[in-house]
C-alpha cells in the first residue's frame, strides 16, 4: 500500500484539484526595440540593469519578479529599470530571448 493509497482511505470524500500554473504571467507584450541588459559595479558589487521596456509597468513588474525567482536573487524594479543583484547577463537574455523578447547586451 503506498501512500496515495493510504490518504485516500484517510481522505475518501477528498477530489483532488487539478493544479494551475500561477508561476507564469499573463500575456506580456513583445515590443520591437530590443531590451538592454548592462552590467555594472555599485558600491564594489555586480549588477544586472534591464532597461528599455516599453510595454505596460504592470507587465515589466512581473518580469522582474519571475527572473528573481527564477534566478534566486534579489533585485528591484526602480524607474523603469529591474535591477538584479550579481552578474546574470547570459541566463537573463536566454529566459527573455526564450519568452519571444530581443535582447541586446551593452558593455563588458
Amino acid at each position: 500500500m503506498d501512500l496515495q493509497d493510504q490518504l485516500k482511505n484517510l481522505f475518501p470524500e477528498h477530489v483532488e484539484e487539478p493544479v494551475v500554473n500561477k508561476a507564469a504571467p499573463s500575456e506580456i507584450w513583445l515590443q520591437d526595440e530590443p531590451i538592454l541588459c548592462k552590467y555594472e559595479k555599485r558600491k564594489g558589487k555586480p549588477i544586472t540593469i534591464l532597461e528599455g521596456y516599453t510595454g505596460a509597468t504592470e507587465d515589466f513588474k512581473a518580469l522582474a519578479k519571475e527572473i528573481k525567482v527564477k534566478l534566486s536573487v534579489g533585485g528591484s524594479f526602480k524607474n523603469e529599470k529591474i535591477i538584479i543583484q550579481g552578474d546574470y547577463r547570459d541566463r537573463i537574455m536566454v529566459m527573455l530571448k526564450a519568452k519571444g523578447f530581443n535582447v541586446k547586451r551593452v558593455g563588458g
